[in-house]
């Protein structure tokens, strides 16, 4: 079985644990290749000489690849996006950062045990949908995919103004710090923190929130995921921020974006059933109170 190892800067604590993670996979007999980033971490570590290839982008990233293991945590995770690709490779997320609500794996200490049973083929394979962003005068080395979410957003003091059709049809106007579209895997993270709802991960739907919105009478939207959202934005010569996932820049004044779902998804590999809930629980406390303890110990 061949693994691509992903990492983009991977700390003293990190570089150890992946350090045995290789020797276990050297030992299991699985072909290795590497990030050049990583590479570099693990050279500096006492790691010159590493047993597979060095890819530096996904233009060169091996065709026989099996798994791409994301070392690292959502950040880590996200970027991988970009290497696959197309490519429809499954990715495998272990965490080795803080929340790692997008990983296989609750704990990087788990790490030899996930690639035991992938190589055993113990896994199952699920698919996300994403976001392809267009126009706005993005050049052509933004990467215009996304599997959180897109958004715009003011630099300066002054709110902007945002319009938004759906399908050809005009939504009020949003005055507000900027807008934001996401996925339902994004539900949980930026979307989740300007106030949008949780959504289940395998619903057909893309979320439309505002940011901090001045006129509190235009609210966050869910729609089909087979829509077409067009944005205008309108920021009084100031620059305006788009991102996709963790990847910025400037956009055109008074230009017009198109978001709609990509033509592919990603991959992700799973471990039986997971329970959506439980990750909230987990990763983000969803639900904490002292007075559950009460009602679950009959207190």
């Amino acid at each position: 079985m061949h693994f691509a190892l992903y990492s983009r800067s991977a700390g003293p604590d990190a570089v150890g644990k992946i350090r045995l993670l290789i020797e276990h996979l050297i030992v299991r007999g699985a072909a290795l290749s590497f990030f050049s980033e990583l590479a570099d971490c693990l050279g500096k570590a006492g790691m010159p000489s590493l047993p597979g290839d060095i890819f530096s982008s996904g233009d060169d990233l091996p065709a026989d690849v099996d798994v791409f293991l994301s070392l690292g945590g959502d950040g880590t995770f996200l970027s991988s996006l970009t290497m696959v690709g197309k490519r429809d490779i499954p990715v495998a997320g272990i965490n080795f950062g803080r929340l790692g609500f997008l990983t296989s794996s609750g704990s990087g200490d788990s790490a030899c045990a996930i690639v035991d049973r992938m190589m055993a083929g113990d896994y199952q394979v699920r698919r996300k949908s994403l976001l392809e962003v267009r126009g706005g005068g993005l050049g052509p080395d933004f990467y215009p995919y996304a599997l959180n979410e897109v958004s715009l957003q003011r630099y300066g003091p002054n709110m902007i103004a945002i319009e938004v059709t759906i399908d050809g049809m005009k939504v009020p106007t949003y005055w507000a710090d900027g807008l934001l579209i996401a996925t339902p895997t994004g539900s949980t993270a930026y979307s989740l923190s300007v106030g949008g709802p949780v959504v289940l991960p395998d619903s057909s739907v893309f979320i439309i929130t505002p940011m901090a919105p001045h006129n509190l009478n235009v609210r966050p939207l869910i729609v089909p995921d087979s829509s077409v959202v067009e944005v205008t934005f309108r920021s009084d010569g100031r620059r305006t921020l788009l991102s996709a996932d963790n990847r910025f820049t400037d956009a055109a004044e008074d230009a017009s974006v198109t978001v709609r779902r990509a033509g592919f998804s990603l991959a992700c590999v799973t471990f039986g059933r997971e329970s959506f809930f439980e990750a909230l629980s987990e990763k983000l406390l969803w639900g904490e109170d002292r007075r559950n303890e009460r009602i679950r110990y009959g207190k």
